[in-house]
């Protein structure tokens, strides 16, 4: 049990924003049986500090646990550094499930590969998310000798683990993430680069292909390469390393996958080559990971770390080292998933300090992102946590010992006598803990200086970046009218009212150019043990040759990987309209010729539809004219108002208005299966993809009922026939529509950052 005396030491109070403590309510505060919460968020870092301070007791009986408390305590309350989302949500609770990372193996049998089915389950129901390597497995029609058949492939496989993690709800509190990867020389390498242009396919899975040095030397010279059968290392054909590349670029360029991770750049700087290779990393792909082992991180705020311009060094350093010894006490304070994760995790001792705040910092000392002072401070204060982080797990070391595989490991070579941990440092996604500091997102540049947050009966209030705020009452050009012009679009290129310099310093992702995003992630890297976490912003109207030279710039500037997003790739794409043949253009022009809508009798018959969408129900009426056709559409949300209500309005009336004009149904329904979006409901084939695939649905069920009024419920989709159709073939989704689409909470705008959806009007995270 706990001392009282504790509780009276952990006595100040979190300064947080409206969004943190939404993000609090909703995600990581204690609730009773009922759901009720019963924390504030004092309670929860003290209930975070007091649990991990108890490991000290493993090193020490007579260790001073309300000393220890204290001060990881106040590294958390004043927002100063903060663990990884499990570490907040689980410490002090049954869970006690505390990473965020893990990797598994994926070996050539069918028993392997569904033991880590089972295993994937497992971590995603305790609240983690997994990386595989899908190298290992045989090629597709590869021959099985135990039964004289064919293998599926890597591919196929997937999607047994994908449909696994959409069954799972991860312990009620974040959403199943996994990274899968395949080798550049594995002879399904085409395949999986194209796994995701259908973006109703693999939608748990980041994709990255893992690309060798011999690879990329063949791309720059435009030669071949060998693609290589796992099963035996024998060279089953050569395809040019050019072709290759430019297909990879130009699935990113689409819609984001696959990503990259220079393989052998990660192995040159595996601390244990001799425990195995490192074959992929976690979902977010900044945290490359033997297999079974896991991961636990944690982000120094560096805004807090700046006053009168210059940085508290002295200040940050202490918070360095605490932050270490806190990271290595969650090692031992874990309840993790399985013994062969506990086991490798130990022995190596991973731990990974990262930032959040990089943009506050810059804007605190007044130097645009964008600049070359930049990336020598980014070199410079990274080089001193990585620093001061290894001297801080020396010093672990001295206390409690090196960690188990150290002998073994690159750092006696390295001069090292001792060191806690394999690893110290890597830049992770800080999505929802940096909404909870108040803090910019990870290293990277602001998405919004203003923008408008929803509150109660649709009203807006503008939410405005406090430093921005502050600077601009204090040089006289602030008012509330200004702010809201600002909010309309988010950035200040087109205000007309600040003046250059702060334009210069408050510069936005999108106004950044992706060569400024490269240069900034391996200036991160050059001084990180793991890798980075960066999404590379593009404008819609980038090239393809855009996104190539980003590509090459990473692997000359010395990145581990490189993850694009070209702005509006995931959300409606444009309808070509004739791209098939002949006879449907001139039937679309013939049709705008004669856009006279018929007039809507007094009487019509329908049937209204019950669908289950990722928003609630949607109830679709379909009414029909004399001769039982389709006339006319209306919708509407179990919730009442609110984004999806009034798209779903618009879709029933622009429906309306085709079929009025002579529209065919069966062309409706092709154009509206298929949307997905990122609230989707059931498995399967039954699975609605989005509110605008559910209404093509009703639509196509309406044609092939009675006449009448009637309400028809969705069939329910139980784990059993969700394993049963795992190894069917589901047949291709014509015309699906990738998008970001709106919050599903509050309605405001999605960005994609650090690989997730992140709604900064709310708090909202796709991913935790």
């Amino acid at each position: 049990m706990y001392s009282e005396k504790i509780y009276e030491l952990l006595d100040e109070e979190p300064k947080l924003s409206a969004n943190a403590l939404t993000v609090l309510r909703k995600r990581y505060l204690k609730k009773d049986e009922k759901g009720n919460i019963v924390e504030t968020p004092k309670g929860m870092f003290q209930r975070v500090a007091m649990n991990i301070a108890l490991a000290d007791l493993n090193y020490d009986k007579n260790a001073d646990i309300e000393k220890t408390a204290k001060e990881f305590f106040d590294i958390m309350v004043s927002l100063k550094f903060l663990p990884n989302s499990p570490t907040l949500m689980n410490a002090g609770k049954e869970l006690q499930q505390l990473s965020a990372c893990f990797v598994l193996p994926v070996e050539d049998s069918l028993d392997k590969i569904f033991e880590a089915v089972k295993y994937t389950a497992l971590i995603h129901k305790s609240g983690g998310g997994t990386g595989f390597s899908f190298s290992r497995l045989r090629p597709k029609d590869d021959v099985v000798k135990t039964t004289k058949g064919v293998s599926s492939g890597p591919v196929s496989f997937m999607t047994v683990f994908d449909s696994a993690t959409e069954t799972i709800k991860q312990g009620g509190t974040r959403r199943g993430a996994n990274m899968g990867i395949l080798r550049v020389d594995h002879p399904d390498i085409m395949e999986f680069i194209y796994a995701k242009k259908d973006k109703t396919k693999l939608t748990n899975f980041n994709l990255s292909v893992a690309v060798t040095e011999k690879f990329m030397e063949a791309v720059i010279k435009g030669e071949d390469y060998p693609l290589i059968n796992p099963k035996d290392g024998k060279v089953v054909k050569k395809l040019n390393a050019k072709e290759v590349f430019d297909q990879m670029v130009k699935l990113a360029w689409e819609g984001g996958d696959p990503g990259i991770v220079f393989i052998d750049r990660i192995n040159k700087d595996n601390p244990t080559p001799k425990e195995g290779e490192i074959e992929s990393t976690n979902p977010c792909g900044e945290q490359p990971l033997l297999p079974y082992e896991s991961c636990n991180l944690g982000s120094i705020n560096l805004g807090k770390f700046v006053k009168n311009k210059k940085i508290l060094w002295d200040e940050l350093k202490k918070v360095i080292h605490t932050a270490v010894h806190f990271l290595d006490n969650v090692i031992d304070m874990n309840n993790y998933p399985i013994p062969q994760i506990e086991e490798m995790t130990k022995k190596n001792r991973k731990i990974g300090l990262g930032v959040m705040g990089w943009a506050d910092m810059m804007a605190l000392l007044e130097i645009p992102y964008n600049s070359e002072d930049a990336l020598k401070l980014a070199e410079k204060v990274m080089s001193f946590i990585q620093e001061e982080g290894r001297n801080a797990s020396v010093k672990l070391a001295e206390k409690r010992g090196s960690f188990p595989n150290f002998k073994d490991s690159i750092y006696p070579e390295k001069g090292f006598k001792m060191l806690r941990n394999a690893t110290v440092t890597t830049i992770a996604p800080t999505g929802t803990i940096s909404i909870i500091a108040g803090a910019s997102s990870g290293i990277e540049p602001y998405f919004a200086i203003a923008f408008y947050r929803n509150v109660l009966d649709n009203d807006k209030l503008v939410e405005v970046n406090p430093i921005f705020k502050e600077i601009a009452k204090r040089e006289g050009f602030y008012s509330d009218e200004l702010m809201e012009k600002i909010a309309e679009s988010g950035h200040l290129e087109d205000i007309d009212e600040v003046p250059e310099k702060w334009k210069r310093v408050f510069v936005t992702a999108h106004e950044i150019s992706p060569i400024w995003h490269v240069k900034m992630q391996a200036a991160f890297q050059r001084y990180t043990d793991n890798a980075v976490s960066k999404t590379v912003n593009f404008p819609n109207e980038a090239t393809v040759e855009d996104v190539r030279e980003v590509y090459l710039l990473a692997y000359k500037e010395g990145c581990k990987g490189i993850t694009i997003y070209r702005d509006g790739s995931r959300e409606g794409q444009v309808i070509n309209v004739g791209t098939k043949d002949k006879k449907e253009e001139t039937q679309t022009v013939e049709i705008r010729g004669q856009f006279r809508p018929r007039p809507r009798p007094k009487v019509l018959v329908g049937k209204t539809i019950e669908m289950m969408t990722g928003c609630g129900k949607l109830y679709v009426t379909i009414n029909q004219d004399e001769n039982g056709e389709p006339f006319e559409v209306f919708t509407s949300m179990g919730k009442a108002g609110g984004c999806a209500q009034s798209q779903c309005e618009a879709i029933g009336r622009l429906i309306s208005l085709v079929l009025r004009s002579g529209g065919e149904p069966e062309t409706i329904i092709k154009q509206l299966k298929g949307i997905s979006c990122h609230m989707r409901y059931g498995f399967g084939p039954n699975q609605v993809l989005s509110c605008a695939d559910a209404v093509g649905k009703a639509i196509e069920q309406a044609l092939n009922m009675p006449t009448e009024i009637k309400v028809i419920k969705q069939e329910e989709i139980t784990v059993d026939k969700l394993l049963k159709e795992v190894e069917k073939d589901e047949k291709d989704i014509k015309n699906a529509t990738p998008r970001n689409g709106a919050c599903p909470e509050c309605g405001g705008i999605l960005n994609y950052v650090e690989g997730c959806d992140v709604c900064y009007s709310c708090g909202y995270s796709h991913c935790s």
